[in-house]
């Protein structure tokens, strides 16, 4: 189960990151994300570029809970960075589940609860 949570969190993170990358070059309209709510481009920009590095702090998290990346953190600030994460995604599905755009609503309010899942998976494995 634990590979599986692996896999399925770098999986759906590299996609999210895929998502905000096409956010940012206007490839997909911003209304679709953050509950309909960003106002400008300007605002857009400080929001999607924020959502990928944090998306790119969390694969390099979960690269690291798998061995796959060697860098010196201690496993237990690595423990409760996954635990962060799962509070994160579940505060996310909250707001997705609120949001204004039937979109998000529908397709990001389990993505994000997968998300969790995952992360609480990690963060409970040895």
């Amino acid at each position: 189960m634990i590979y599986i949570a692996q896999y399925s969190l770098l999986i759906l993170l590299f996609l999210l990151v895929g998502l905000h990358l096409c956010i940012l070059f206007k490839i997909i309209p911003y209304r679709a994300v953050w509950g309909g709510r960003l106002k400008s481009d300007a605002q857009m920009y400080r929001f999607e570029i924020l959502s990928v590095l944090i998306n790119l702090l969390f694969i390099c998290l979960v690269l690291a809970k798998a061995n796959y990346l060697e860098i010196d953190i201690p496993k237990k600030i690595i423990t409760y960075s996954l635990w962060f994460m799962a509070a994160l995604f579940l505060l996310n599905t909250l707001g997705n589940a609120v949001s204004k755009n039937k979109l998000e609503k529908r397709w990001f309010t389990p993505v994000t609860l997968l998300l969790a899942f995952f992360s609480i998976i990690l963060a409970l494995a040895n």
